[in-house]
């Protein structure tokens, strides 16, 4: 299985245009570089601007350390292309590592009582997307979970 790292200030600079492997060029002053910040031969959440434009790719990507370093791009999470690989056109484009909203728990939703307690209630409507704690978990309307609750 291949390690999956999610940092702080990891952010590049890319002119690579198409939908294929990114080649990371710059690095933003304050910034880490992915290889130094995430690795060789590691996966990470990353997300592409393309300056000046609306376009833009957020997804999961492996980082490789080579005479230019690169991040291939695996699987797209949201994107101005609905949702599939953008094809970027010229220009300089902005790369960084970030946690997507939909692999986060729900902003209304407190972690820590339902993580630590053993008789938590619902209120809510919440759904958690598989990739990130577990799942993918929907609670529909209120329900009373009692005891231990593991999903695999």
């Amino acid at each position: 299985m291949t390690a999956f790292v999610i940092n702080d200030r990891v952010k590049q600079t890319t002119t690579t245009t198409g939908t294929g492997t990114i080649d990371l060029s710059g690095t933003e002053t304050g910034f880490e570089t992915f290889v130094a910040g995430i690795g060789d031969g590691v996966q990470t959440y990353y997300a592409i601007v393309h300056d000046g434009t609306a376009d833009f790719e957020v997804g999961t990507g492996t980082v490789t350390d080579a005479g230019t370093d690169t991040l291939s791009r695996q699987s797209v999470i949201s994107s101005s292309n609905s949702d599939a690989l953008v094809n970027f056109g010229a220009g300089s484009k902005t790369v960084f590592c970030t946690l997507p909203a939909k692999k986060t728990i729900s902003p209304v939703m407190d972690a820590t009582p339902y993580i630590v307690t053993h008789a938590s209630t619902l209120s809510l409507n919440q759904t958690l997307d598989s990739g990130f704690l577990a799942g993918p978990v929907t609670v529909t309307g209120t329900q009373t979970i009692t005891g231990t609750v593991v999903v695999v």
